[in-house]
């Protein structure tokens, strides 16, 4: 008489490490619904994720318990087990980078190219949160520090021009732009304030680029400030810095006969020579 073969059961640690590691993904891909959607404040968001990352360190643990039990009693459940770690693992290395980059840059949330006379938040400033509208000076000594190449734009060409070259370039990168002031007669700078996405979270920060005539071309400055945390790890910086840099692109495509904000000349119409009397 044969006997029945019996499965022996899957370590339940192991079988945790792989709940939880997916409980973990689907909390924080809530938490990234929540934010770019704006169903709730920020706070709520950042406490779903908190949770998020809780829990993937949980598994991470459950996961390594589970390899010693399985080395001890040789069950199965190592595929779950892996699974369990390695979805940990994913999820709590982007914050680990984040906390990294935070140990080497300065604690700031605010970046700008004009110290003295940073541009200005006007529309935006009703978005932003209490106390969050002015740069703060004291910002200044430590983006220097930490951010030297964060300086302004001068262009070859005429403000309206690189006005509209800037223009461009915010377009093109599907910034929500709120308010674009064209530069006139009358008010000589051309200003166009924006709002940027953060890449995973989706995070807004606002942008607000000011372009000013010289006398041999126009300079373009650019503002970039978070609407929440103290820290922003370096994004506001390599923000502005890629927003010049591709401003810069844009105006150096610009044909040099077209530098110039005078209207083009009509072509004067050719004339016909009579034809000799007979």
């Amino acid at each position: 008489m044969r006997r029945p073969f019996l499965d022996e059961p899957i370590t339940p640690l192991a079988v945790w490490s792989a709940r939880l590691a997916l409980f973990a993904v689907a909390v924080a891909a809530l938490s990234v619904i929540i934010v770019r959607s704006g169903l709730l404040d920020i706070g709520p968001a950042l406490a779903t994720f908190g949770a998020a990352l809780a829990f993937a360190a949980a598994a991470i643990l459950l996961a390594l318990a589970s390899f010693v039990a399985i080395w001890r009693n040789g069950s199965p459940g190592l595929g779950r087990a892996l699974g369990g770690l390695l979805l940990g693992a994913a999820l709590l290395a982007y914050p680990a980078y984040l906390a990294a980059r935070a140990i080497k840059l300065p604690e700031i949330n605010d970046v700008t190219t004009d110290f003295s006379n940073p541009p200005r938040f006007d529309v935006l400033a009703r978005l932003r949160p209490p106390g969050r509208v002015e740069y703060p000076p004291r910002y200044a000594e430590l983006q220097r520090k930490a951010y030297p190449d964060v300086v302004p734009l001068q262009v070859d060409m005429p403000v309206r021009q690189a006005y509209d070259q800037a223009l461009k370039v915010v377009t093109k990168r599907k910034w929500l732009a709120v308010d674009a002031r064209t530069p006139s007669p009358t008010h000589r700078q051309g200003v166009i304030e924006a709002v940027a996405r953060t890449t995973i979270m989706g995070f807004r920060d606002d942008v607000v680029v000011r372009v000013t005539p010289l006398s041999d071309g126009s300079r373009v400055d650019v503002r970039s400030a978070s609407r929440y945390g103290s820290h922003d790890f370096g994004a506001n910086a390599r923000r502005v810095t890629a927003l010049l840099a591709d401003i810069d692109d844009e105006a150096g495509n610009v044909p040099d006969s077209a530098r110039t904000d005078e209207p083009p000349q009509p072509k004067a119409a050719p004339q016909r020579r009579q034809a000799p009397k007979r």
